[in-house]
């Protein structure tokens, strides 16, 4: 290097060049007034690490939301993440545009066009918006509230979304046969899992749904699948393959009372008059408007949460009762009803091809008795109003003792006749 440049000030200046694999090139430069510098040495390129980054820029918006709204395996084994569905996901970029911000500009090229006919558009600044920072607000504020899925009427099942008690249409069509007059309803969708030796820990949906066409012709059916939509359509064609014909009194109630079981679950049921509708268990319930029951009081004993158990119990019910015309040929007898609007008068419903002389003094006669099974329903003892207590209600019933279920009697005496 020669005398002059060595003699000369020397003075130095950082340039910072592009950041790759997080090192930065420095270069020192040394900046003099002397044009002669042809004798100077390149710069040294000193390395040095960089440390600007963090992992709010080096991570995508997808990753930092994972991080704040789930939980890893391990963690929730230890009981971690309880309340982490609590915390939805926010679309940020939601409203927002690209070229506009803050300040209200013009930029070719991203809110305006670079031409306009001939003439290049320039930069420039637009009146602020204050209306624009306040629309952003309310819309991630509107990502916290709930929006319950909107379900018609009509197609609304047991409680809020649920599949429960949900009409899900007919059966897929078998060659030729279609089902355009059946209706199927889900009555239990959950999820199960068992376990396999070779892939462990099995999760599939579960499926059971019955299916009829209103008129007393009806079947139930399971599927699982680890799709719930396709669980529901193999249950509602398998139903459809096992279906069974429901007799009822005059299509609106059964023929008698019923008593039936399976296993723990224990199943009262018991013919109403017309207009009396359908007053039991809503697995029950579902099940005779598919198969075409409109008025039946029925009660559950034992187990009432084994849906599955429920339904066969019913069924197994309904399909032995017996008919009027099928018990008189079997009691050669004269089958009669008795009926409240009617005071009690014999009304005969069923006659057989030959009637006996003689019956027999313990022989049960009792319609709905016979199909009984000599099972009660458990009906608990009413609780009495507070006036029962006084002296003065006391001597109230003592007049009116003499003359208590007279009209009843009454009739009874001159059905006997």
């Amino acid at each position: 290097m020669s005398a002059a440049i060595r003699g000369n000030v020397l003075k130095f200046s950082y340039i910072f060049t592009t950041v790759r694999n997080e090192t930065r090139h420095i270069s020192l430069l040394p900046l003099t007034s002397h044009a002669n510098t042809s004798n100077a040495k390149m710069p040294v390129m000193v390395p040095c690490r960089a440390y600007a980054g963090t992992f709010m820029t080096n991570l995508t918006a997808e990753q930092l939301w994972k991080g704040v709204s789930s939980v890893s395996a391990a963690g929730r084994k230890r009981g971690r993440g309880k309340k982490i569905h609590s915390k939805t996901v926010k679309n940020l970029n939601k409203g927002q545009r690209l070229g506009i911000g803050k300040v209200n500009m013009v930029w070719p090229g991203l809110n305006a066009p670079v031409f306009r006919g001939k003439e290049i558009v320039e930069r420039r600044l637009l009146p602020p918006d204050p209306d624009r920072e306040a629309e952003l607000i309310r819309l991630r504020d509107a990502m916290d509230k709930f929006r319950p899925m909107k379900i018609p009427p009509n197609e609304r099942g047991w409680s809020g979304g649920k599949m429960g008690g949900r009409s899900i249409g007919a059966p897929d069509a078998i060659g030729d046969e279609t089902f355009q007059d059946f209706d199927t309803k889900v009555l239990e969708f959950k999820t199960v899992f068992s376990m396999s030796a070779n892939l462990g820990r099995k999760r599939r949906i579960s499926a059971f749904v019955i299916t009829g066409n209103g008129k007393g012709l009806a079947g139930f059916g399971l599927g699982k699948s680890p799709n719930g939509r396709a669980a529901l359509r193999k249950a509602k064609n398998r139903a459809v393959q096992k279906l069974q014909y429901i007799e009822r009194y005059k299509d609106h109630t059964i023929y008698h009372d019923i008593f039936t079981e399976f296993y723990f679950t224990k199943v009262f049921m018991k013919r109403k008059p017309e207009g009396y509708g359908l007053k039991c268990h809503r697995a029950i319930k579902t099940i005779c408007e598919v198969i075409g029951l409109k008025d039946l009081y029925a009660k559950v004993e034992g187990s009432t949460k084994n849906t599955q158990n429920l339904t066969k119990a019913v069924f197994d019910g309904l399909t032995k009762q017996e008919t009027h015309q099928q018990l008189a040929d079997r009691k050669k007898l004269l089958v009669v009803e008795l009926r409240k609007e009617r005071d009690d008068l014999p009304v005969v419903v069923a006659t057989p091809d030959e009637v006996r002389e003689s019956v027999p003094k313990d022989e049960e006669l009792d319609y709905d008795l016979i199909h009984s099974k000599g099972k009660i329903e458990l009906v608990r003892k009413p609780k009495l109003p507070f006036y029962t207590e006084f002296k003065s209600y006391q001597k109230r019933l003592q007049r009116l003792a003499p003359y208590r279920n007279q009209r009843q009697r009454q009739i009874q005496l001159w059905a006997a006749e």
